[in-house]
């Protein structure tokens, strides 16, 4: 068996497509197509690669005589395996943990509407309610809420766990696995669509409400359109990731998008920024409101942060390319 048969083999094996092969070995499809054409041969430098990706020894790509697979003895030994079964298990945990981070989510967008209420009923003499009372009581309502949706992501964090090789470490999918996933994230590429549609609506939309309320010039009312928008805004979230999990489990294993081996590194350095920012923004607000004790007007914290959030998210990008 020559080289090119041996390429075209172990590709199938591994359930990739010339494309896949293409990108792992950081060379063109074309380039692919010529070796398994046996029209060109890879250098030295892609020879080991392929002796790498695939786990097998440079002799046996090398010496046409050899028809059983060697192991090589490097790096790669040490290389999961995704199973078809093991792939199965993590998009069906991913699709029941979709739902979970999306109500953990919408909790804590909406976990300050309970104190925002409180705060103004407060202030609406015909409601006789006590100041310290509302403000006891909306801050007793926040952190209930925030509790929850952080047992609940303390919850997924630990299912995931055996899944966390996907994320930190090398792997590689059996024969087989590639195909299912392919013809999983096919079936569900419409209804991925729809939600994105549909949750940038809800987003789009959700000022509304608060537009409404800044008009009417009713303070009461007004922070009641303000609840009303902040809970379309945890609707809105909620419809992104409840679908968003679920493709980008599919993603993780085909290793597409953000979570292709090219972009891992810059999605991992996105998502410390987005942690820190995001903690920093809610230390602020808290610390801030607490100072002040102004929590009708301190809530303007959140809406800034997001704005700032994508400037946050531009500039990241642009030092991750200047890097590269």
């Amino acid at each position: 068996m020559i080289l090119a048969d041996k390429i075209i083999r172990l590709r199938k094996q591994n359930g990739w497509s010339q494309e896949e092969l293409a990108e792992k070995m950081q060379v063109s499809r074309q380039a692919v197509s010529k070796w398994e054409g046996a029209q060109t041969t890879p250098d030295l430098e892609k020879i080991l690669m392929l002796s790498s990706l695939f786990g097998v020894t440079t002799d046996y790509l090398l010496k046409d005589e050899m028809e059983d697979e060697g192991h090589s003895d490097g790096t790669n030994m040490s290389v999961k395996r995704m199973t078809l079964a093991q792939a199965n298990a993590f998009l069906e945990w991913r699709k029941s943990a979709s739902m979970r981070i999306a109500i953990a989510t919408f909790l804590c967008v909406i976990a300050v509407i309970p104190l925002l209420l409180l705060s103004a009923a407060a202030e609406v003499t015909a409601y006789a309610i006590p100041e310290h009372v509302a403000g006891g009581v909306g801050l007793t309502a926040l952190f209930v809420l925030v509790a929850i949706a952080v047992a609940i992501f303390i919850f997924c964090g630990f299912k995931n766990a055996p899944f966390d090789f996907i994320e930190d470490e090398p792997f590689e999918t059996e024969y087989g696995v590639a195909e299912m996933v392919k013809e999983k994230q096919k079936a569900y590429r419409n209804i991925y669509q729809k939600c994105n549609v549909i949750g940038a609506c809800i987003c789009v939309l959700s000022p509304i409400p608060l537009f409404i309320g800044a008009f009417s010039g009713k303070e009461f009312f007004t922070v009641m359109m303000l609840a009303v928008t902040m809970l379309l805004a945890g609707v809105g979230a909620a419809v992104f990731i409840l679908s968003g999990v679920r493709w980008a489990s599919m993603q993780k294993l085909l290793k597409q998008g953000e979570f292709s081996l090219r972009k891992k590194r810059t999605s991992r350095i996105k998502e410390t920024v987005s942690t820190i920012y995001w903690l920093s923004t809610a230390a602020i607000y808290l610390g801030f409101s607490f100072w002040t004790n102004a929590w009708k007007t301190t809530w303007i914290v959140w809406p800034v942060a997001g704005i700032l959030f994508a400037a946050v998210m531009c500039l990241c990008n642009l030092l991750v390319d200047r890097e590269k």
